[in-house]
């Protein structure tokens, strides 16, 4: 998909890279024993290593390295065996050390890729550059008090994954459709929440524009965006500012700067440092990170089965459509209900209870998949009075409604509305006869060339059984007699 803006002086292409801090899920810092637990009242997730207290030394968490790991085999990146960590200096009031403790040079890992698809079809692959660890600074709270700034370090020290991207991104769609991706993939490995409300994970927005064919011209950085709709509405204010600042003759400068989305604009924080300005150097206190390739390979075995191949399998296994089993992908647990449906079942005709009825109940009253009042096994045993007669799709509908409110089973609410199937030939028979004699003149329209009332007397046979009848019955009787 094409995507382009236009200035006064023709179009501009939108070049975009994504730098996603991730947090990592483990119990506890990235080198302290404290707990990295969301929440909490401030400064009570804090050791003495995460305060900066003289003569404390950090010890490395062998889960955070494995987390790390697990993402970059998920990303099909390149796995460094042997990695660094380095200080990257700089003076904060949240960062007690006066330096974060971050992976420079020397990532652990390399190149990789994360393939998307657009809402056209089209698939594309977006490069990973690297992800490395590094630790989470504190939270500055300035709403506290008049006069005075509090400092929460409770989340200092966490396990941060940044993972950057290529600048491969050309819309606001793709960047969405990137982070929609990467989320899921992260999710799937149990590496990160996700969860971009509690700002688990969040987004550096790097965006320039250019003419087509041109190289890249100067970028800017929005920092700290927290949802995937404000990401994509940044870029394109963004991109907007700057084809504005070059068609008005002006240079774009290389700097920071945050998303407003109330004043639907970007604003500068402050001039774009580089690396020389944060003076990187070696953590003296941290050796070497050395990793055996046997341990890797062990993780990936371990790996769970992934978004793509996952959708791959579903199209293949159950013969559904590719839109289908994507959504059916979207989460672990969406798919684990769907396979516990679809297991000896009309796989389709499962996909589209799940992806229609199920999904539109569940958005109608606020529900996920987590606490459905509809559990997989139940609705699996709606589909096998379907598959044997007992009800109609018809009658489904209605038995479906009524599990949604009282978490009965089908079979329960078929006995107990007597909702089940007339297949008795001779009662559809009787109501075949009474409703062709109550519509002679019809009957007679049909038999000069009218097929199209042969709808009009199944609809009026099933009303007269109360949408009991057996269609394919009532179908067989209507075709004999006319």
């Amino acid at each position: 998909m094409s995507y382009t803006l236009e200035g006064r002086t023709g179009t501009w292409e939108i070049v975009v890279g994504l730098e996603v801090h991730a947090q990592v899920i483990s119990h506890s810092k990235l080198f302290s024993g404290a707990s990295a637990s969301y929440g909490g009242e401030p400064n009570t997730h804090v050791s003495l290593v995460d305060a900066g207290f003289p003569g404390m030394l950090p010890v490395l968490n062998h889960e955070c390295v494995a987390q790390a790991i697990r993402t970059g085999l998920g990303l099909r990146a390149r796995i460094n065996l042997e990695s660094r960590f380095d200080r990257k200096n700089y003076f904060y009031a949240d960062l007690p050390t006066g330096y974060q403790i971050s992976q420079f040079t020397h990532p652990i890992v390399g190149e990789g890729t994360v393939e998307i698809e657009l809402s056209d079809g089209t698939v594309r692959h977006i490069g990973i550059t690297r992800l490395h660890m590094e630790q989470d600074a504190g939270k500055s709270m300035h709403d506290q008090d008049p006069t005075r700034s509090f400092i929460d370090l409770n989340r200092a020290g966490v396990a941060l994954m940044e993972i950057v991207s290529e600048p491969d991104i050309r819309s606001p769609e793709e960047a969405g459709a990137y982070l929609r991706k990467l989320r899921q993939i992260l999710r799937y490995l149990g590496t990160c929440d996700g969860n971009m409300e509690e700002g688990s994970m969040r987004a550096d927005v790097n965006v320039s524009v250019r003419k087509a064919g041109e190289p890249f011209r100067t970028r800017c950085e929005i920092k700290n965006v927290n949802s995937i709709r404000y990401v994509m509405h940044a870029i394109e204010v963004e991109a907007t500012r700057q084809i504005e600042v070059w068609e008005d003759g002006g240079e774009v400068d290389q700097e920071t700067r945050l998303f407003d989305p109330s004043r639907n604009e970007t604003r500068s924080l402050r001039s774009k440092e580089d690396a020389h300005d944060y003076r990187y150097f070696p953590d003296p206190d941290l050796l070497p990170l050395v990793v055996e390739q046997a341990w890797v390979d062990e993780l990936e075995r371990e790996l769970p089965e992934l978004p793509d191949d996952k959708r791959d399998r579903f199209i293949r296994q159950y013969g559904i459509p590719r839109y289908d089993a994507s959504v059916l992908v979207a989460e672990q647990a969406i798919a684990d209900y769907y396979e516990e449906v679809a297991k000896g079942r009309d796989a389709r005709l499962a996909a589209n209870w799940v992806t229609g009825d199920l999904f539109g109940a569940l958005n109608r009253t606020g529900r996920s998949i987590q606490d459905t009042p509809i559990s997989a096994q139940a609705l699996g045993g709606m589909l096998d009075l379907m598959a044997d007669g007992t009800i109609n799709g018809k009658i489904a509908k209605e038995v479906f409604e009524d599990m949604l409110e009282t978490g009965d089973s089908a079979a329960d609410i078929v006995e107990r509305k007597g909702l089940k199937q007339v297949t008795d030939t001779g009662a559809i028979d009787a109501a075949v006869a009474d409703v062709l004699a109550r519509n002679a003149d019809k009957v007679e329209e049909y038999r000069g060339g009218k097929d199209r009332l042969f709808g009009f007397f199944v609809g009026q046979v099933m009303k007269a059984m109360a949408g009991k009848a057996n269609p394919a019955i009532v179908n067989e009787a209507l075709k004999k007699v006319l």
